[in-house]
């Protein structure tokens, strides 16, 4: 099996054009791995409990519109 180490010597090797590609594809493959941790996390009831807290809050209109937030940092 490949190293962490020996992978990052070959990447060292490649040409700068071949490292962004590598770089889009490694981000791509994470947000893939991050969304089906989520829709993991909500299968198991995980989120559940933060789900009902954003519900009672929306109810209770104990929300800012995100612009505000934002605008606000």
């Amino acid at each position: 099996m490949t190293t962490r180490v020996e992978v990052e010597s070959a990447i060292k090797q490649l040409p700068e054009s071949e490292v962004r590609d590598l770089a889009k594809w490694l981000q791509a493959y994470l947000d893939e791995m991050w969304d089906q941790q989520i829709e993991a996390d909500l299968a198991s009831g995980k989120l559940d409990r933060l789900i009902a807290q954003a519900e009672e809050d929306i109810a209770a209109n104990n929300v800012r519109d995100l612009d505000e937030v934002l605008r606000n940092g």
